[in-house]
C-alpha cells in the first residue's frame, strides 16, 4: 500500500504516519487496508485491532451516538489527515487546446493552405518582360503600389480564418465553464445527514470528515466508506463496485462494511465514516485509472467502465472525464494487492458491461441502469469517443439526428457545387488562353498561371464555405446552453442537454400524486378510533386512554427517527416538516391529541429497537418491535389501510379493549369509513399492533407469519392538498396537446378525488381509472405475459393508475413509447421520486427526479431534477424545449437562404465573369454574420406562452416545414434577382465603372462594391424576418424582449460601414457615398415589404411546397425521412439490446428455465434482420418477440424475489 506515496497527493496525506496520524489512534493506512475487508474477517479484524466499533469511534475521537463536536480546528485537522471527501476533477481544456480543435476544421484546413499558396506566390516577381506576353494577365490599370497589395486577399483570408477560430473556441470555452457551473450546482445539491453535536444535521458532501457519524436510509447513495454501527434490515446494492446485482445485507455484527457509491436499497442505520475522497473505496479505483497521463486516450474508452456507477455522488462530474492527476505512475497501483484485484475485477466488469450498453440489474427495484451526473457528454456533439463506447437511449436526441444529417447534406451539396466551380473557372481560362487565343505556355509565365489557378481554387473554396452550415451545431448548443441556464431560474436542473429539446416533443406525462401535484404537507383530519369515525381530530380526552397511549407509542416508536416536527421559522408560519411526510401528519395527529412524541422516543432511543421492517414498495407497511419490560415482545405497525386491516383479526372498541373483527366487518369498515375518507381525496393509513410471548422467541425473519393476526388501533385520514397552481398548469399541458397521466400508489378513490380536483379527469368524460391489479388483469394474458395489444387498449384512456408498484409505472411508460397506434410515436415524459422509480425514469424519454423529495437514486436516473418538486416547472420545461425546436427553425431558415443565394451568385457569377461578385474574404465576413451572429440572435428568443397552444410536432415532422420552404424560396428568388441586377446592368444604374473581367490585381471597384453591401443589408432585415416561422404577419413583435437580438443586429451594420468605407483592398471594397448606401439600405429594406408578400401567399396555393417542402435545398430531405427510420431502428434495437441483457441478468439469477434464454438467443439474431427492415416492423418485433416472454418472468422475480423459478407456463 505504502508505494501510493510517490504520488503527491499521498505523500500529502501520510506524512503524519510517523506519529500516529496527528494524535489519532490509527493512521489513514490503518483504515484503508481495514476498508479492504468484507464480512466476518472484517467484523474479527475490528473487535482484534480495535475493540469494536466503539473502540474505534475512540481512536478517531469521536461518539457512536453525539457525533463530532464540529468544532473547526478538529474538522480541519481531520481534513488534513485523513483527506477531504472529494476527488480532484479532471482539468478543463485550456483555451489553447480548443483553439487547435476548433483549427481541425476540413474546410479552415483547406482554406488555410490556400491562402498559404496564395501568399507565397504573390511575393514571386515574374522576371523581366515576360508579363507581356502572358496574355491577358496584366491588362488593368495596374500600378506599382497595387501590385505590391496582392498578398493582402491571402493574409486577410488567414485573418478571417483566425476570427471564425477565436469565436468557435471562444463558444466552447463558455460552454465547458458552463456545464462545470451546472456541475457544481448539482453537487452542491446533494446533502447528507450526519450527527453532530448530538443533533442531526445535513451536509453538503464534501465537508464529511473521517469519524462522521452518518445516518444513511433508504435511497442513498453512501457518499464515503464507513463501518455500520447500528442498522435496521438494512440492504445495499454494491453492484457499482463488485457487478454483483443481488443486493447485501449488512448487519453490525455479520457485515458492517458500507461503501462509498453503493445504493441503501431498504432499510436504516447509522454509519461511522472511515475513508473519504481518494481513500474510500471509489476514490481508490479513480485513482488508479487516474495513473499515468499518457494512457489518457486509453482511458477514455475505459472511463466508461467508470461512467457506470463509479462514482462517488459528490464528484460525479468526473465519471465523465477519468481522472489524471493522482498516482502519476503507473506502476504506483500494482503493489496494492488488495484493490488491485477489486480494481482488476471491477474494470473487467465495467468493460463487459460497456460492451453490453451498459445495464445493471437491482433486485427488489426491477431494473437500472447507473449513470452518472454526465454534464454535457450525453448531448454534445464533440464526444465521439464517448458515443462510441457509450451507446445509450439518451445519446442522440431526435433534433440532433435531423440535423447532423441536414448539414451533411448540405455540405455534399457545398461540395459538388465547388467543385463544379472550379473546373468551369480552370476550363474557361485555358479553353480562351490557349485554345482561342492561341498563346504559347511560357515557363517564365507559369508563377502567374498558377496564381490564377490559386485563385480560382479560392473561389471555389469559399462558395464550400458559405454551403458548409458550419453554425448549426453551434446554433443549437448555444440554443440549449440558454435555455439549460434560463430554465434553471424556473426550477429546472437540466442534468442531460438534450432532455431539453426532447421535452418540447412531449405528448404524455406520467405524474406522481404526492409532492408533485399535492403540496407533501400531510395534515390528519379525520380518524377511526373505538368504533366512531370522527370527522375533525378528536379531543383527547374523548379517546379511551388506553387506546391513546397504545396509539401514541405506536406512532412515535413506529416511524423513522429522523422525521420530526420543528417550530416554523419565521412567526406565524405553519411548523416545518421534516422527514417522511406522511409520518409528520401522524406526528402531528400525536401533537393535536396534546401529547408529545420526542419525549416517548428519549425513552426508547433508536438503538433499543428490537426489530424494524422498513416500508417498501411491496409491503406497503412498516413495523417496529419493541421489547417490553417483563420481556416480552410488542410490534407495532402501520401501513395503507386496505392492506393492514386484512391483517387485523381484532380491533379496540370504545372501551379500548380487543374485540373480534371478522371479514365482514372489514368490508362494511372500508364502505363506511375508508371508501368515503377516500372520496374526499384523504389518504388512509391503519395504525395497529401485536403483543408476542417471550418465551419461545419467534421467528423474527418469518414475515408472513408475524405480520398477521394484528390488533387494529385507528384509521387515519390524513389530507394532502393539490397545489394551487397544478389545476392551471394541467390545463396549459391539456391545451398544448399534452394527456397528463397520474400514476400513484394511493387508494383508487383518493386518486380519483384528486385527479378531479387537478383536473387531470372532467366527470362525464370516458376515461379509465384503475388499480395495479387491474391493469395487470387488462394486460396479461393467461399466461401472465405482458402483450403490446392489449396495452393498445389501455392506455390511450387510461388517466389514473392507483396502487400501482414500480413495476407497473414502467410497464405503463414501455407500453406507451413502443406502442404503434398512433401514427406518431409517443414521447413520455415521467416524474418520480422514489428509489424503485428508477426503471420507469431511465425508460421514458425525460425522465424528472424531485430535488426536494427525491432520492440520490432517483435523481441519478433522471434528466432533470425539479429543484421545486413542482407540476407547474415541468410546463415550464415544455415550453422551453418547444422554444429551443422553434429557435433552431429560425436560424434554419435565415442561413438556408443565405447559403442558397450566395452559393448560387458565387457558382453563376464565377462562370459567366470569371470571378466570384462574392470575393473570399467578404464570404468569410458574411459566413461569420450568418453562423455565428444569427445563431446567437435567433436561438437566445424567450419563450411565450403561445408556443403553449399548438399541439407537438412529433418525431417525423421534417424540420422544414412548407411555410419555411416557402419563406426560403421567395426571399431566395428577391434576393437573387437584386443581385443579378445589379451585377449586369448595376453600372448603368449607378453610372459607374464596370467591375466585371477586372484583371488579377486591380483595385476594387465600386460596383462590387454596392453587390457586396446590398447582399449584407439583404441578410440583416431577413434576419428580422427569420424571427417568426408560423408564417406570423408582425415580425416586429416581442423583438425588444430579446436585446441580444438587438445588440446583434446593430453591431452587424455597424461592422459592416466599417468594412466597406475602410476595408480597402483586404475586404475588396471601394467606399461608397451616401446616395449609393441610402439605396443598398433601401433594397435591403425591401425583405421586410416582399416578407410580408410572402405572408399573403396561402400554403394550399402552392401545390408544389409539398414536395418541396422535403426535396428542396439540394435535396436534404429525402435522406432526412430516411434518417427517421434509421433513428427509428436504432432506438428499437437499443431497447432490445438492453432489454436482452437486463432480463438475462435477472433471469440467470432465478435459475429460470432454459427456454426463456432460447428466446433471447433468438431475439439476438433478429437484430441483423431488424437493421434492414423498417422501424415499424422492427418495433413489432421488439414488442412481440422479445419484450413478452421476459417481461413477465421480471415480474415474477419481483413480486418473490425468493421464489427459486417461475413456473414453466409462464415462460
Amino acid at each position: 500500500m505504502g508505494d501510493m506515496t510517490n504520488s503527491d497527493f499521498y505523500t500529502k496525506n501520510q506524512r503524519n504516519d510517523s506519529n500516529h496520524d496527528g494524535g489519532f489512534g490509527c493512521s489513514l493506512m490503518d483504515l484503508r487496508s481495514l476498508m479492504e475487508l468484507r464480512g466476518t474477517e472484517a467484523v474479527v479484524k475490528i473487535q482484534e485491532d480495535y475493540g469494536g466499533v466503539e473502540g474505534l469511534c475512540q481512536r478517531l475521537k469521536t461518539s457512536p451516538t453525539e457525533g463530532l463536536d464540529g468544532d473547526a480546528t478538529d474538522l480541519d485537522k481531520r481534513k488534513e489527515v485523513f483527506g477531504q471527501n472529494l476527488i480532484p476533477p479532471k482539468k478543463p481544456k485550456t483555451f489553447l487546446q480548443l483553439v487547435w480543435e476548433a483549427l481541425q476544421d476540413v474546410t479552415l484546413i483547406i482554406l488555410e493552405i490556400a491562402a498559404l499558396i496564395s501568399l507565397g506566390l504573390s511575393f514571386y516577381q515574374p522576371p523581366g518582360e515576360g508579363n507581356e506576353a502572358c496574355g491577358t494577365l496584366s491588362a488593368g490599370a495596374e500600378d506599382e503600389g497595387e501590385a505590391e497589395a496582392g498578398w493582402i486577399e491571402g493574409a486577410a483570408i488567414l485573418l478571417s480564418v483566425v476570427c471564425v477560430v477565436l469565436v468557435t473556441a471562444f463558444n466552447d470555452w463558455s460552454k465547458e465553464k458552463q456545464f462545470r457551473g451546472l456541475q457544481s450546482r448539482i453537487e452542491q445539491e446533494q446533502k447528507f445527514q450526519v450527527v453532530r453535536g448530538g443533533q442531526v444535521i445535513q451536509l453538503p458532501v464534501s465537508d464529511i470528515v473521517t469519524g462522521d457519524i452518518a445516518q444513511v436510509k433508504y435511497g442513498d447513495l453512501l457518499p464515503a466508506d464507513g463501518v455500520l454501527i447500528q442498522g435496521n434490515d438494512l440492504k445495499i446494492d454494491e453492484s457499482s463496485l463488485t457487478g454483483e446485482s443481488d443486493h447485501v445485507r449488512k448487519s453490525a455484527d455479520k457485515d458492517p462494511m458500507l461503501l462509498s457509491g453503493t445504493h441503501v436499497m431498504e432499510g436504516s442505520g447509522r454509519m461511522l465514516v472511515t475513508a473519504v475522497g481518494v481513500n474510500s473505496q471509489t476514490g481508490i479505483i479513480f485513482t488508479l485509472l487516474g495513473a499515468g497521463g499518457e494512457e489518457e486516450e486509453k482511458k477514455e474508452k475505459k472511463g466508461q467502465a467508470l461512467e457506470d456507477g463509479l462514482q462517488l455522488a459528490d464528484c460525479s462530474h468526473l465519471s465523465s472525464h477519468p481522472i489524471a492527476t493522482i498516482a502519476t505512475d503507473g506502476a504506483a497501483s500494482a503493489n496494492a494487492p488488495g484493490n488491485t484485484s477489486l480494481v482488476n475485477g471491477k474494470m473487467q466488469d465495467g468493460n463487459m458491461e460497456n460492451n453490453q450498453t451498459k445495464v445493471k440489474k437491482q433486485d427488489g427495484a426491477a431494473a437500472m441502469e447507473m449513470q452518472p451526473l454526465k454534464s454535457a457528454e450525453g448531448g454534445e456533439t464533440d464526444d465521439k469517443e464517448k458515443k462510441k463506447a457509450n451507446v445509450s437511449k439518451k445519446e442522440k436526441s431526435v433534433l440532433q439526428g435531423k440535423l447532423t444529417k441536414l448539414a451533411v447534406q448540405i455540405g455534399k451539396a457545398g461540395l459538388v457545387m465547388s467543385a463544379i466551380t472550379v473546373i468551369i473557372l480552370v476550363l474557361y481560362f485555358a479553353i480562351d488562353n490557349f485554345v482561342l487565343q492561341k498563346k504559347p505556355w511560357l515557363p517564365e509565365c507559369t508563377p502567374i498561371y498558377i496564381q490564377y489557378f490559386v485563385k480560382f481554387f479560392i473561389i471555389g473554396v469559399t462558395v464550400l464555405v458559405v454551403a458548409v452550415p458550419e453554425g448549426l451545431p453551434l446554433a443549437v448548443t448555444i440554443s440549449l446552453a440558454y435555455s439549460v441556464k434560463k430554465m434553471m431560474k424556473d426550477n429546472n436542473l437540466v442534468r442531460h442537454l438534450d432532455a431539453c429539446e426532447t421535452m418540447g416533443n412531449a405528448t404524455a406525462i406520467c405524474s406522481d400524486k404526492t409532492g408533485t401535484l399535492t403540496t407533501n404537507r400531510m395534515t390528519a383530519v379525520q380518524c377511526y378510533v373505538g368504533d366512531v369515525h370522527y370527522k375533525e381530530i378528536p379531543d383527547p380526552s374523548s379517546i379511551p386512554p388506553k387506546t391513546l397511549d397504545i396509539l401514541v407509542n405506536a406512532i412515535s416508536l413506529n416511524s423513522a427517527y429522523t422525521t420530526k416536527i420543528l417550530p416554523p421559522d419565521k412567526e406565524g408560519g405553519l411548523p416545518k416538516q421534516v422527514g417522511n411526510k406522511t409520518e409528520c401528519g401522524l406526528l402531528g395527529l400525536v401533537l393535536d391529541l396534546k401529547r408529545d412524541y420526542q419525549t416517548i422516543r428519549n425513552q426508547i432511543p433508536e438503538e433499543k429497537l428490537y426489530k424494524v421492517y422498513t416500508f417498501n414498495s411491496v409491503r406497503k407497511s412498516m413495523s417496529t418491535i419493541i421489547k417490553l419490560p417483563d420481556s416480552s415482545f410488542r410490534m407495532y405497525s402501520k401501513g395503507a389501510s386496505e392492506i393492514v386491516l386484512k391483517k387485523c383479526t381484532r380491533i379496540l372498541n370504545e372501551a379500548g379493549e380487543p374485540r373480534v373483527f371478522r371479514p365482514r366487518d372489514r368490508d362494511e369498515m372500508v364502505k363506511k369509513v375508508i371508501e368515503p375518507m377516500a372520496c374526499e381525496g384523504l389518504r388512509t393509513i391503519c395504525v395497529a399492533y401485536r403483543d408476542f410471548p417471550a418465551d419461545p422467541e419467534p421467528n423474527w425473519e418469518d414475515e408472513n407469519n408475524i405480520l398477521t393476526e394484528l390488533t387494529a388501533i385507528c384509521v387515519v385520514g390524513i389530507e394532502d392538498p393539490v397545489r394551487p397552481e397544478v389545476p392551471d398548469a394541467i390545463l396549459k399541458c391539456q391545451r398544448a396537446g399534452i394527456t397528463v397521466r397520474m400514476v400513484t400508489g394511493d387508494n383508487i378513490n383518493t386518486a380519483r378525488a384528486i385527479a378531479i380536483k387537478c383536473g387531470i379527469i372532467h366527470p362525464g368524460e370516458d376515461f379509465l381509472c384503475i388499480d395495479g391489479k387491474e391493469f395487470n388483469r387488462r394486460i396479461r394474458n393467461e399466461k401472465g405475459e405482458v402483450e403490446q395489444e392489449r396495452i393498445d387498449k389501455v392506455w390511450p384512456k387510461l388517466r389514473v393508475l392507483a396502487r400501482s408498484s414500480p413495476t407497473d409505472k414502467h410497464t405503463l411508460v414501455k407500453g406507451i413509447i413502443d406502442s404503434t397506434l398512433v401514427d406518431q410515436r409517443q414521447v413520455v415524459a415521467v416524474t418520480g421520486d422514489g428509489t424503485n422509480d428508477g426503471p420507469a425514469l431511465k425508460k421514458a424519454d425525460v425522465g424528472f427526479a424531485m430535488g426536494i423529495a427525491g432520492t440520490d437514486v432517483a435523481k441519478e436516473a433522471s434528466d432533470i431534477i425539479l429543484t421545486d418538486d413542482n407540476f407547474s416547472s415541468i410546463v415550464k420545461a415544455v415550453m422551453w424545449g418547444r422554444n429551443v425546436y422553434d429557435s433552431i427553425s429560425k436560424f434554419l431558415q435565415f442561413q438556408l437562404t443565405v447559403n442558397v443565394v450566395a452559393v448560387i451568385v458565387a457558382f453563376t457569377g464565377a462562370c459567366i465573369t470569371q470571378d466570384s461578385p462574392l470575393k473570399a474574404v467578404q464570404m468569410l465576413w458574411v459566413n461569420l454574420i450568418m453562423d455565428t451572429f444569427a445563431s446567437l440572435a435567433l436561438a437566445t428568443e424567450p419563450p411565450t406562452e403561445a408556443l403553449l397552444m399548438r399541439k407537438p410536432y412529433g418525431r417525423n415532422k421534417p424540420l422544414i416545414s412548407s411555410t419555411m420552404t416557402k419563406n426560403i424560396l421567395g426571399h431566395g428568388v428577391y434576393q437573387l434577382i437584386i443581385i443579378f441586377t445589379l451585377l449586369f446592368v448595376g453600372e448603368q444604374i449607378f453610372d459607374i465603372d464596370s467591375g466585371r473581367n477586372a484583371p488579377l490585381h486591380s483595385p476594387p471597384s465600386e460596383h462590387y462594391t454596392i453587390i457586396f453591401n446590398t447582399f449584407v443589408m439583404m441578410q440583416l432585415f431577413n434576419e428580422i424576418n427569420a424571427r417568426k416561422i408560423h408564417g406570423e404577419r408582425n415580425v416586429f413583435d416581442g423583438i425588444f424582449r430579446n436585446p441580444i437580438f438587438c445588440s446583434i443586429v446593430l453591431a452587424t451594420f455597424v461592422i459592416q460601414i466599417v468594412i466597406v468605407q475602410f476595408g480597402g483592398k483586404p475586404f475588396s471594397c471601394s467606399p461608397l457615398d451616401l446616395e449609393k448606401w441610402m439605396w443598398c439600405v433601401f433594397l435591403g429594406m425591401g425583405e421586410l415589404v416582399w416578407g410580408q408578400v410572402i405572408s399573403t401567399i396561402p400554403n394550399s396555393k402552392l401545390r408544389f411546397l409539398r414536395g418541396a417542402g422535403q426535396l428542396s435545398q439540394k435535396d436534404e430531405m429525402p435522406e432526412e425521412e430516411m434518417n427517421e427510420d434509421q433513428e427509428e431502428i436504432d432506438h428499437a434495437e437499443r431497447e432490445l439490446r438492453r432489454g436482452q441483457i437486463l432480463w438475462f441478468r435477472g433471469l440467470n439469477r432465478i435459475q429460470t428455465q432454459i427456454e426463456v434464454v432460447n428466446t433471447f438467443k433468438s431475439g439476438t439474431s433478429f437484430q441483423g434482420a431488424l437493421r434492414r427492415q423498417s422501424s415499424t416492423t422492427s418495433q413489432n418485433q421488439d414488442v412481440t418477440n422479445v419484450s413478452s416472454p421476459s417481461h413477465v418472468s421480471l415480474c415474477n422475480a419481483l413480486s418473490s424475489p425468493t421464489s427459486t423459478a417461475a413456473p414453466s407456463g409462464q415462460c
